[in-house]
């Protein structure tokens, strides 16, 4: 019974492809033959999703060199076209039915977790980005992974207390010390196991920094959930 409002808004408006307008498959804004071409980053650090060339079950030497303050990573594309089309067609063009679609298919390999957080959060904008923006790309992606996980969505813990330089233009070791103390957390937290949500994970600094304020918030495990990685 509860699949019938799906299939009937499949049938009065069915999907349509939102990267070559083909009709997408069922319930999915995609076609099968789109949805092959994605680079689904298949071989990653398990601790912090960074694309390798073999499969391991060890961290990459990165990591070996510097554990990060979050416990694992999980990337389900790597930054790759048609993907980074998606993303930014969401975060600079404000096409929603793009954070749907990632959320959905982030929210079907992730269906297979043997242990579900008890929040997801997404990555805070500072609330001047907001205003400029007018939503956050990493919230419309966490709506739907919530959604169909089940899991709740928690959007008042974290916030942004510093307004950073965009991340692009800085080296790693700029982007480093650009995010240093740049979020909050609201205490108490009951939270004891987090998934942070962010749509892109470049060099980590920003989700190793707040995974780092969480920590010290009390939680006890703090995982990473991207779109993609570089």
């Amino acid at each position: 019974m509860n699949k019938w409002p799906n299939i009937i808004q499949d049938w009065l408006y069915p999907p349509t492809c939102l990267l070559c307008g083909d009709r997408g498959g069922p319930g999915l804004d995609l076609c099968p033959d789109c949805l092959r071409s994605l680079p689904y980053n298949t071989m990653a650090c398990p601790r912090c999703a960074l694309p390798i060339e073999s499969p391991t079950p060890q961290a990459c030497g990165r990591c070996q060199k510097k554990l990060p303050a979050f416990d694992s990573a999980f990337a389900l594309f790597r930054y790759d076209e048609p993907v980074r089309h998606l993303i930014h067609s969401l975060k600079f063009g404000a096409r929603y039915p793009c954070g749907r679609l990632l959320g959905t298919l982030m929210a079907e390999k992730l269906a297979a977790l043997q242990e579900k957080p008890s929040a997801i959060m997404p990555v805070p904008l500072h609330p001047s980005r907001y205003r400029q923006r007018g939503f956050n790309q990493a919230s419309e992606i966490a709506r739907t992974v919530s959604r169909r996980l089940d899991i709740p969505l928690d959007l008042r813990s974290c916030y942004r207390i510093r307004s950073t330089a965009a991340q692009a233009e800085l080296s790693a070791k700029e982007r480093r010390k650009n995010l240093r103390n740049a979020f909050a957390v609201k205490t108490p937290l009951t939270h004891q196991y987090v998934a942070i949500l962010d749509d892109v994970i470049t060099t980590g600094a920003t989700v190793n920094e707040l995974a780092g304020a969480l920590r010290r918030a009390g939680v006890a495990r703090v995982d990473v959930w991207a779109c993609a990685r570089a």
